[in-house]
């Protein structure tokens, strides 16, 4: 075999290991991608689950404390803004407001001692409780999913193929979405 050949050959198989590598790469962050939608996915799946949850819960605390009409109206607002909510900023806006409006409406059962021992308002603030720990898992899953996508996506050579940064779940400024309203009998 010729001398020029060989460097062609050469040549032609470091392109097709680069290629190969560059397919892979790419392959790889869309997985990230996806890993990360399917997690923002979680995040949304428990925030419905706790809004189906409210209406339940406003009912039963409705039934001894129908005077409160106020923190209805604000409970089940909040509940529409988060189940309208796209993406994380929003959700996290409207999960926000929903906890400031759910802290309020269980609060009122300090106010009525029947409702504290009412075994329905029990299991759902129980059932409540338990999504606020599912949507937090959620949610961190979420955000280090996108961290590693974020972080592989601006490394070279991966910054070359254009993929967008996802954001984060983050609070808006000035708010704490990781305080749960929380109410003890």
């Amino acid at each position: 075999m010729k001398k020029g050949s060989i460097i062609f050959l050469v040549i032609i198989g470091i392109i097709v290991l680069l290629a190969v590598y560059a397919i892979g790469l790419r392959n790889n962050i869309i997985t990230m991608d996806e890993s990360a939608e399917s997690s923002f996915k979680n995040i949304s799946v428990q925030l419905e689950r706790r809004a189906d949850l409210i209406p339940n819960l406003v009912e039963t605390v409705k039934g001894y404390a129908a005077h409160e009409s106020a923190i209805f109206t604000e409970v089940a607002e909040a509940r529409s803004r988060l189940l309208a909510a796209r993406g994380p900023a929003e959700m996290a806006e409207a999960h926000g407001a929903l906890n400031s409006a759910l802290g309020r409406l269980l609060a009122i059962g300090e106010n009525y001692p029947q409702l504290k021992a009412d075994t329905s308002f029990v299991r759902l603030q129980d059932e409540l409780a338990g999504t606020e720990n599912r949507i937090a898992v959620a949610r961190k899953k979420y955000n280090d999913t996108v961290k590693e996508y974020n972080t592989a996506t601006r490394k070279f050579p991966a910054s070359l193929f254009g993929f967008e940064q996802r954001d984060y779940y983050e609070p808006p400024a000035g708010k704490d979405v990781t305080n749960v309203p929380q109410v003890k009998f």
